[in-house]
């Protein structure tokens, strides 16, 4: 049982024991839910945030907390339940090795790793497609900044108003710069690590992956994080906003944008209710 999420994981990692393809990975949960695998019916595949939340991007082969308690832990691509909204034919899979997350053809061939109960997945499509993501009641919008209700970080509203595309060394500077004038009536703008840059997206949207009614403007496709990769320092970790990819990005090259952020409840926030 994971204590932060509510997620009750099988500990063998890979129950199947082999590849399988999307459809075939919903039939073997339905077959575990069939004989009542380890005691329970209630099985299924992953959402993307929950075996997302698993990953530890301080550690690779397999990329999950040391001290981890599982077995079987395949150091590869693992099904998740989410489609890809913008194509149909594909569905998201996390790297269980370095931690990428990406889609993939659902005829493909992936690991399955069941979970039930939890409390970060909405509880089926049709549940999904109702959750209530307007800024009514995830955003609260200032003039210039938005917290998200869920997570309690403070963004600036303009998602590109630092200097880009730039390289990593770059958007950290930018941020720092963006301190010293004290911009947004604060002085403790960060880069987003990289779990915080995820935390925005919404896989049911595309072209962005954003919540429909979110209040941001000039919205790029491209975003640097803090995270840097643990199997190369010269990459770090960046946020593919079209889709909602998470992947890598060489640090030298100017490919990608900053957008910065902070906690809601620091010192000197000063934002709408």
């Amino acid at each position: 049982m994971d204590m932060l999420t509510g997620c009750q994981w099988t500990r063998n990692a890979s129950p199947a024991g082999f590849p399988l393809s999307w459809a075939e990975a919903h039939a073997f949960i339905e077959d575990m839910n069939a004989h009542h695998s380890f005691g329970y019916h209630d099985w299924r595949l992953p959402e993307r945030n929950e075996l997302f939340s698993l990953v530890s991007h301080q550690q690779i082969n397999p990329s999950l907390p040391a001290g981890h308690p599982f077995e079987n832990v395949f150091t590869g691509y693992y099904w998740t339940a989410a489609p890809c909204a913008r194509f149909t034919s594909q569905a998201w899979y996390v790297h269980l090795g370095g931690a990428r997350v990406f889609k993939g053809m659902k005829h493909g061939s992936y690991m399955v790793w069941p979970v039930r109960g939890g409390s970060l997945a909405p509880c089926d499509a049709s549940c999904r497609q109702a959750t209530d993501h307007g800024l009514g009641l995830r955003f609260s919008r200032g003039d210039q900044t938005v917290v998200d209700r869920f997570t309690g970080l403070e963004w600036t509203k303009r998602a590109s108003g630092l200097p880009g595309p730039v390289n990593w060394k770059s958007a950290l500077k930018a941020v720092e710069q963006m301190n010293a004038e004290c911009a947004h009536g604060s002085s403790d703008w960060r880069l987003p690590n990289i779990r915080e840059l995820e935390s925005l997206v919404d896989l049911i949207f595309h072209s962005p992956a954003l919540p429909q009614d979110h209040p941001f403007d000039h919205v790029q496709a491209y975003y640097w994080s803090s995270t840097t990769s643990a199997y190369d320092p010269s990459y770090a970790w960046v946020l593919y906003l079209v889709d909602g990819a998470v992947g890598v990005g060489y640090k030298q090259n100017q490919d990608f944008f900053a957008w910065a952020v902070r906690r809601a409840d620091s010192p000197g926030t000063n934002h709408e209710p």
